[in-house]
């Protein structure tokens, strides 16, 4: 029986070895699909190709000491246009679903005409709104304005799922804080939002991958991110089809770890159910 089951085993091994790498022979042969799809477009435009130009946009080496190119520099106002809204738009879902399931007529109104007023409405016309109009009228800078509309767009989507891991929590968990007196504060601190933690995190971790997508529109109300520096540098140098592309691996990359990051939790939380 022990010698079946290494048989069983060790087939099942090599099955899912060979089932990876065709997996990534599909992903290589798309790649150099579209490369040659990119470059044959190029040719049939006669457009001289200038990648060794791009290096020094990203960044160089002086007397032996690395200094950030524009577009490195884009990215990190990226990152913290996106990091910080991360945070608003976490804490604004989650007081967003709180009032959805509070008692509260008031507090159920408010939260419903602000998520059907942002989700039903473009980022953009938000952001110009936030910009051109509020902005003024409370003395807020470019990065706060960007910043705003960004926790503001993404705080509402978080809401949902931030609510909707609060209502797969068992009620028996919320019968049993009840029965030991806890506040409804202490309710959802210790007892609800620990368990819905689980199943919040990995859909949070998407919307973040969105945010940063998104991020990439506060380039038109002039903040300097790595859209605006790309823009700028192609308005110089005319290398359009080198920066935008490196400009999309760059936000791929980005992309591509959160989603690695939220595969991984997926994999632990069913290793734990």
């Amino acid at each position: 029986m022990k010698a079946c089951e290494l048989v069983i085993s060790g087939d099942s091994l090599r099955s899912s070895r060979r089932k990876l790498a065709l997996d990534w022979l599909k992903v290589m042969a798309t790649a150099g699909l579209l490369v040659w799809l990119v470059y044959a477009g190029g040719a049939e435009l006669g457009y001289n190709w200038q990648w060794y130009r791009v290096p020094p946009y990203l960044y160089t080496f002086a007397e032996g000491h690395f200094a950030a190119g524009p577009l490195l520099k884009g990215l990190v106002v990226t990152l913290k246009v996106s990091a910080i809204s991360l945070m608003l738009s976490s804490l604004l879902g989650l007081v967003t679903a709180v009032c959805r399931l509070s008692g509260s007529f008031a507090a159920r109104a408010i939260a419903r005409i602000y998520l059907e007023l942002i989700r039903n409405t473009p980022l953009l016309v938000q952001l110009f709104f936030i910009y051109f109009v509020f902005s003024p009228m409370v003395d807020l800078g470019r990065f706060a304005s960007a910043v705003l509309a960004l926790s503001l767009f993404e705080g509402a989507y978080a809401s949902e799922i931030i609510r909707a891991g609060i209502l797969a929590v068992p009620q028996g968990q919320w019968e049993a804080a009840q029965s030991i007196g806890l506040a409804r504060y202490r309710t959802y601190l210790h007892v609800v939002l620990p368990q819905a933690l689980r199943h919040m995190t990995p859909p949070l971790v998407s919307q973040a991958v969105s945010l940063i997508k998104d991020s990439a529109l506060v380039s038109t109300i002039a903040i300097y991110d790595l859209t605006m520096k790309g823009q700028e540098i192609i308005a110089e140098t005319y290398l359009v089809f080198e920066l935008w592309f490196t400009i999309a691996a760059i936000y791929l990359i980005l992309t591509l770890s959160l989603s690695l990051v939220t595969q991984a939790m997926e994999r632990r939380l069913a290793l734990v159910d």
